[in-house]
């Protein structure tokens, strides 16, 4: 079903993992994607048009206040609009308070909270005039909980888009814009790698009551949902697909 035929997108962190899986589904619901990173999406991109999907990567540091306009600028250009931002883009810790730097801490704010504020505010002309606006930001299981009482910045940064993604709903509700956060659980990318076959993986798997690791399309889905019309009433909220960790 091409639900999102005749829409464009942008997907942030789209060169691997939950963001090459959200570019490939938005694509086979028709939409043209733009498909950023600061690594090359090239790959996923030829995936999507052997595919007969339409796309386009660009490099991008979403810190930037400059590249966010060339992005938004590049969409109108070679799709004629843009109806979707999906705010995948961020990075993780470890560390524990005592242990994270000042560096540290603001690194990680920088790229996974500071970037969906100015993806918003970039997007935000075209958005509203397209007639179909939706934004999804990624957020995280740790955006709404403590999860094992360490990585403060990743918390920190996972808690702000959370609320941030409310406040825009609330903002744009009547002006043809919906705003949602989605909330990943523990999912089977390539950042599970340092652990895979270890204790941490295996207490990833005994915490989600469904026993298993969600799968990055899983979360595409969730994402495809979230910008077609089938979400038409739908701003403001939280999608949780966490394997019902967020239950316990």
């Amino acid at each position: 079903m091409k639900r999102l035929q005749g829409r464009v997108a942008i997907i942030t962190g789209a060169a691997g993992g939950i963001g090459a899986a959200t570019a490939s589904r938005l694509a086979a619901e028709g939409a043209a994607v733009l498909a950023t990173d600061i690594a090359s999406c090239d790959v996923i991109v030829e995936q999507i048009q052997r595919d007969g999907g339409t796309a386009l990567s660009m490099l991008h540091d979403v810190r930037s206040e400059v590249q966010w306009n060339d992005v938004v600028q590049l969409a109108l250009d070679e799709f004629g609009g843009l109806h979707i931002l999906v705010n995948n883009a961020g990075v993780g810790d470890r560390a524990i308070l005592e242990e994270t730097s000042l560096a540290d801490y603001e690194a990680t704010i920088a790229i996974t909270q500071t970037s969906v504020f100015l993806g918003m505010r970039a997007c935000a002309e075209a958005l509203k005039s397209s007639g179909h606006g939706s934004v999804i930001n990624v957020s995280s299981i740790f955006g709404a909980s403590g999860g094992f009482g360490a990585s403060p910045a990743y918390h920190s940064a996972k808690g702000a888009v959370r609320l941030l993604t409310k406040s825009v709903a609330l903002e744009w509700a009547q002006q043809g814009v919906r705003v949602n956060s989605i909330h990943p659980g523990f999912i089977d990318t390539a950042i599970m790698d340092p652990v895979r076959g270890s204790a941490v993986e295996d207490l990833m798997v005994g915490m989600t009551p469904m026993g298993r690791l969600g799968l990055a399309g899983e979360v595409a889905a969730g994402v495809a949902y979230l910008a077609s019309d089938d979400a038409s009433f739908v701003t403001g909220s939280e999608l949780y697909v966490d394997g019902g960790y967020m239950a316990r």
